[in-house]
């Protein structure tokens, strides 16, 4: 068994959860909730199938995943976080903040899917709770689409579409990263081609100030 043999909250942390692509499977359990074994290859391109098959083995031995086979008409295995594995959200939420200055070149030839910015999206605020319940649609070029619900006070995310959005970016990956990131305001996000239809305002109340 690969472990630190450290007596240190640190060490035995990573002793679960330390491995290439682990962190990552968690990523995409977050955002995308219970996940076919297809839907985890197409957010992790580049891992090995029997890799992937050995990391999901892994976190549900340490009891971070947990396996259902879904009732037809899906009928395949499911594969979602127990409580203890959605315990690594403010985890990933930290790491994610930290990488936000690595985020301020555009990617190159890195891949991108658009549910990846789920994390940076949950940490933005609604700075008119008082106001109607609003739903915004990204979608980066040749991407998948990822909306942010905003009812409340709160910040909710999920993959997939609305069927009229309140407004919606597109665009490429590094200018919507930028915009919500707060590294780049709306204004001249557009200037630069990040494309804006329906409400702005509903855009700017979410957006860092």
């Amino acid at each position: 068994m690969r472990t630190y043999g450290q007596y240190c909250g640190i060490a035995k942390t990573l002793d679960v959860v330390g491995d290439r692509w682990t962190l990552l499977i968690v990523r995409e359990l977050l955002a995308l909730g219970p996940c076919r074994h297809t839907d985890l290859r197409n957010g992790l391109p580049g891992i090995a199938s029997n890799l992937l098959v050995d990391r999901l083995r892994d976190l549900e031995e340490a009891g971070l995943v947990h396996r259902e086979a879904a009732p037809p008409p899906v009928a395949t295995t499911l594969f979602s976080l127990t409580g203890r594995g959605r315990e690594l959200e403010p985890v990933l939420r930290e790491l994610s903040r930290w990488g936000i200055p690595l985020l301020r070149e555009p990617g190159g030839s890195d891949t991108f899917r658009t549910h990846w910015l789920d994390m940076p999206a949950r940490a933005l605020t609604d700075h008119c709770p008082d106001q109607p319940a609003i739903a915004l649609q990204l979608h980066a070029d040749g991407n998948e689409d990822l909306v942010i619900e905003v009812k409340d006070g709160s910040v909710h995310t999920h993959a997939g579409r609305v069927d009229h959005p309140t407004a919606s970016l597109t665009g490429p990956p590094h200018l919507l990263a930028a915009t919500l990131l707060g590294d780049l305001d709306l204004n001249a996000a557009v200037q630069q081609g990040l494309r804006l239809s329906g409400e702005r305002e509903a855009v700017l109340r979410i957006l860092p100030r």
